[in-house]
């Protein structure tokens, strides 16, 4: 890819959208990680299909969703502490290869006729612990592979561009696949994908930083990291963000089969086309920040994203028809990713290094620690009062989230402030606001 400088060096064009890209190693990971996620996504989808086929039950929907997250809760918050302790490139490899093992064992026995929803319970929750060890770990990795740190909210920006990407080419190969050959030759496929970033990660040139485990105890570690970042209102009030959005609006990913199905009268294609318009909004968001210069102004940013995020949930729910459908998802999407990725880049520029693991660990946990209860709310509330009345509660919780966090950006700002002046984001006589402001 050709990037574009300026007269002065500075990179314009899609030069600016992925400047990230100059730096090689996370170049490399980009690579691997576009193959492996695409992998990801056709699992998840046939995953789904797979247990709605089966049972045709939303509460098993819900049950398998639980499954797979319900691990990062529990584990993420020690993983964190392992990952500013240990070797964060050689934790990665560990964590691909087993979810590589996990995908192949899941292609055999749906492959043999032999696969049972006891074994999607099972696996989902192996998957969910080894991704309770990788996700935070990944995500502190970030900043190992970038050396400018000034490139560091494009680098998570187009990590959002990335998983987003294969959100769209995923699904809708999945539903292609599913339809053709079965869920087994997804689970097939991800499993060879692992092999795009496992390779990757092997190629990298990294310099370390010779850093020592801590003498103290993994708990007292963890004690550490939840005092700094919960004892800070700005990280804790986007934490609580998040794990609000999470409870609230997982569901409205477990639940489109229901939609696709018995609402808008499709098949596993159809399922395929409202993920992949997900993906769509998704990346429009995600190129949306990485053309942004600077972090700041991000505070505003997320709460009217989530806003967004609670007006195409509701407006989906209410939509009968396909095209209208696909046009909310990607407005949710849009909002869903915005959100979320905003948030990272703050919390990534605000952290202290010596606690990145430990508080990525935290934005995991919030992230995907309280989706299983989520999941599995929905999926019991849908069995109860149908999805479409299910999204329309998970979208007003986040319209209601977005004014209450809008209400605590003018003191979030103030606290945050020192922090930017500090890391030299702000200059002590600028005017300008910190990313808490708009």
């Amino acid at each position: 890819m050709e990037l574009n400088k300026g007269p002065q060096g500075d990179p314009k064009g899609l030069g600016l959208i992925f400047r990230a890209l100059y730096h090689r190693n996370y170049r490399l990971f980009f690579g691997g990680q576009g193959i492996s996620l695409i992998g990801t996504w056709m699992q998840q989808i046939a995953m789904s299909w797979l247990v709605y086929r089966m049972t045709s039950s939303a509460f098993l929907l819900g049950l398998i969703g639980f499954s797979s997250q319900i691990c990062s809760l529990f584990f993420s918050p020690f993983a964190g502490v392992i990952s500013d302790r240990w070797n964060r490139h050689n934790i990665l490899v560990a964590t691909q290869s087993l979810a590589m093992i996990q995908a192949s064992v899941l292609a055999f026995l749906t492959l043999t006729g032999m696969i049972a929803v006891h074994h999607l319970i099972v696996l989902s929750l192996f998957l969910g612990l080894v991704n309770a060890f990788d996700m935070p770990t990944r995500q502190a990795f970030v900043v190992e592979m970038v050396e400018k740190r000034e490139d560091l909210g494009n680098a998570i920006a187009l990590n959002s561009f990335l998983f987003n990407g294969a959100r769209l080419v995923g699904p809708s190969i999945a539903g292609l696949l599913i339809s053709i050959l079965g869920e087994g030759m997804c689970f097939l496929l991800n499993a060879f994908s692992f092999l795009a970033v496992i390779i990757a990660l092997l190629a990298m040139k990294m310099t370390y930083d010779k850093r020592e485990a801590e003498k103290t105890h993994v708990l007292q570690g963890f004690k550490e990291g939840f005092i700094y970042a919960f004892g800070f209102p700005p990280i804790r009030t986007i934490l609580f963000f998040i794990s609000w959005l999470s409870l609230v609006a997982t569901a409205n990913t477990t639940l489109l089969p229901i939609f696709a199905r018995d609402i808008l009268h499709g098949d596993s294609k159809t399922y395929g086309f409202l993920m992949a318009a997900i993906g769509v909004g998704a990346i429009i968001g995600a190129i949306y920040l990485a053309s942004r210069r600077s972090v700041l102004g991000l505070g505003r940013i997320i709460a009217i994203a989530s806003g967004i995020f609670g007006v195409g949930l509701i407006s989906f729910s209410l939509s009968h028809a396909l095209w209208l459908s696909l046009s909310l998802l990607l407005l949710a999407g849009f909002g869903m990713m915005v959100h979320m990725a905003s948030s990272n880049t703050i919390l990534q520029t605000m952290v202290d290094d010596d606690k990145r693991g430990r508080v990525m660990s935290l934005y995991v946990m919030a992230l995907m620690g309280m989706a299983p209860f989520g999941s599995l709310a929905g999926g019991s509330l849908a069995g109860t009062i149908g999805a479409p009345s299910t999204l329309i509660i998970g979208g007003a919780s986040c319209i209601f989230g977005s004014l209450l966090f809008m209400r605590r950006l003018p003191s979030l700002r103030e606290m945050g402030r020192p922090i930017y002046i500090r890391k030299g984001i702000l200059s002590e006589r600028s005017e300008m606001k910190v990313p808490t402001e708009d």
